[in-house]
């Protein structure tokens, strides 16, 4: 399984942005999928979880501005990020986890990251 991230791109404060996260393979189910980010200088940090129940949940400092969803039928997971700030400036990665049908063995998988820039 191969996750393939894209999306960023350089936006003004209070812009919009949407990211993707497209999963590619064969014979597999995604179940957990996470949007982490790293800025320079700092930690990568959890940005937003989706669980395969549909059950989200987000860092502090991204709540009511970000939103994570899925569409299982594309194997693609979204991250909309609204009312963007310069301090969301960062790397941001994609990260799931995944399993093949008939068997109880958990696998997980990292993308490569998309440059998002907030900055006027």
């Amino acid at each position: 399984v191969q996750l393939q991230a894209f999306g960023g791109g350089l936006v003004q404060p209070g812009g919009s942005l949407r990211l993707s996260c497209a999963a590619s393979g064969s014979g597999f189910i995604i179940t957990n999928v996470n949007w982490y980010r790293q800025a320079p200088g700092k930690q990568r940090e959890l940005v937003a979880l989706m669980t395969s129940g549909g059950t989200t949940d987000y860092g502090d400092s991204v709540k009511g501005r970000f939103t994570i969803s899925r569409d299982n039928a594309k194997n693609t997971a979204y991250l909309q990020m609204n009312s963007l700030k310069p301090e969301d400036t960062a790397v941001y990665y994609c990260n799931a986890d995944y399993m093949r049908p008939g068997y109880s063995r958990r696998y997980n998988q990292w993308g490569q990251g998309t440059l998002v820039t907030v900055s006027s």
